[in-house]
């Protein structure tokens, strides 16, 4: 018993460590794209550490209150990384092909999401950036497809695509998004949370069902340019995260 309580001991920095350790590379990854990170981290805290202490005063509680604006203030100066860290890492992948994929995987719980595209259309070989691909995701708000690329192309894509979700899924919601800064697209930061707000149409054993008939489907209709990787987009998961 007193090796286990050493043990279990011993651990305990090593877990504050790690998780120091993470927040290290969180900061210095996210400054990289944001070199103003740290001040706004700064001024969240000391905002916060502010109103406290100056509450605490007017209680006649200062120490108290003092202790409170430490915790709260440095609480305060986590979530902002964490909010600006986010913005980095979308930074970092946007305007990349494949970054709608990397983004719809952002999103764990209760979706199937694929980094790969269902569909794409090349219009120059060998020009990955005139590519219009379309990815495929499955909640309970249905089968969601997004394309990426240009619009008309994207369009015909999501039409077509929408089109084979539906025979082999009868009665299944089908959204379409396209990700983008014009009208009626969703710019590429919001997407996985647009796609999360989604209301729920179906239940966890049709979305189970509907999933194998979609893998039945298969992947991509028309190739991509050989020894082109429509995921190259990589997030950096730690910092979308901030963890």
């Amino acid at each position: 018993m007193a090796r286990n309580n050493k043990d279990g001991d011993a651990s305990s920095p090593e877990k504050k460590q790690g998780r120091l350790s993470q927040i290290r590379d969180v900061y210095r990854i996210s400054k990289q794209a944001d070199p103003a990170i740290g001040w706004f981290m700064l001024l969240a805290f000391l905002v916060v550490f502010g109103v406290l202490l100056i509450v605490g005063f007017v209680v006649k509680l200062p120490w108290i209150f003092g202790i409170f604006g430490v915790l709260f203030g440095i609480l305060a100066a986590t979530i902002i990384m964490s909010r600006r860290a986010e913005r980095a890492a979308y930074s970092q992948i946007e305007g990349q092909a494949g970054a709608a994929g990397a983004a719809l995987t952002s999103i764990r719980r209760g979706w199937y999401t694929d980094r790969e595209p269902v569909a794409a259309d090349v219009a120059r070989p060998g020009d990955i950036n005139s590519a219009a691909m379309v990815y495929r995701a499955l909640g309970r708000p249905g089968v969601v497809l997004v394309g990426e690329g240009p619009t008309g192309r994207v369009q015909k894509l999501l039409a077509a695509e929408k089109k084979r979700v539906e025979r082999v899924a009868p009665g299944v919601p089908v959204t379409t998004l396209r990700v983008g800064s014009g009208d009626n697209e969703v710019p590429l930061p919001k997407l996985a949370s647009k796609v999360q707000r989604l209301k729920p149409q179906i239940t966890k054993d049709e979305m189970a069902m509907v999933n194998k008939r979609l893998k039945a489907l298969g992947g991509m209709r028309a190739p991509l340019p050989p020894g082109v990787d429509p995921t190259r987009a990589r997030m950096d998961r730690r910092a979308l995260r901030g963890k």
